[in-house]
Parts: structure tokens; sequence; C-alpha cells
């Protein structure tokens, strides 16, 4: 799958544009012809590595630079890993006073809906937490 023309990014990396998200698994993604181990935030911004791991680490703390965009923004899809929970309802009233509809799911199904709404060019954010195996 790798090759050695491949780059790879871990923790804060950042890529300058945001694009769709080619393969998740393996506590990691690929995108743009490289590999980023850990969870992903897909900004408008591009896409930066996040620190969150489980869904009890989601406030709005850790999701501020998806907030601080969010007048950029009318959808964020969070991936949620492999556990289903529900999100504070804290952080969605505060999404939703900015007019952003937040639609929480296992990781798998948030990229694939991510990467559709990116190809429609709708203005979407994801918050991805990375998983061991892809489903």
């Amino acid at each position: 799958m790798a090759h050695p023309s491949d780059q790879t990014s871990s923790g804060a990396g950042h890529f300058p544009r945001q694009v769709g998200i080619d393969a998740y698994g393996n506590s990691g993604f690929r995108f743009a012809e490289m590999s980023h181990r850990g969870s992903l935030l897909c900004l408008p911004s591009g896409m930066h590595g996040w620190e969150v791991t489980t869904p009890e680490q989601l406030t709005l703390a850790s999701l501020k630079p998806v907030f601080d965009l969010a007048d950029q923004l009318d959808v964020l899809m969070i991936g949620l890993g492999t556990d289903i929970m529900a999100i504070d309802p804290a952080i969605r009233a505060a999404f939703r006073e900015r007019r952003v509809i937040i639609e929480a799911v296992g990781t798998g199904s948030a990229i694939r809906t991510y990467n559709v709404l990116l190809a429609e060019e709708r203005a979407v954010a994801g918050a991805f937490i990375a998983v061991e195996n892809a489903r």
C-alpha cells in the first residue's frame, strides 16, 4: 500500500488544503498520496492532526479549530471511531447557534458522507477519530 514517495504525518501534522479521504484504518488515514497516523480534522484550512482518541474527549475545546471556522461551514461530520455515543448537547447547541449541522456516526460512515459532500462542493468539515480496523 505505501510506496517510497509517500509522505507521512503524525500528531499535529498539517496538509494545506482540504481533500477527500482515500482510506482509513490501522490507526490512521490516507489522503493526497500521504498517510497520517492518529485522528484527523478536515477543515477549509486543510487537513490537521487531532489529539482526540475517544468519543469521550469530544468537547467544545477539542472542537475549537472547527468552531473557529464555523462561518465557513454548513455541516460537520464527526467520526466517533467504533463507539457510538450521544454528543454533548452543549456542543450541538453551540454549533446550531452558528448554523452548522452536526452528524456524529461511526468513523467509516462519517468519512463516506464527508467525501460525498466534499465532492459536491458543500461546506463540510470532518472530525474523525482514528480506528484500527476499517469497516
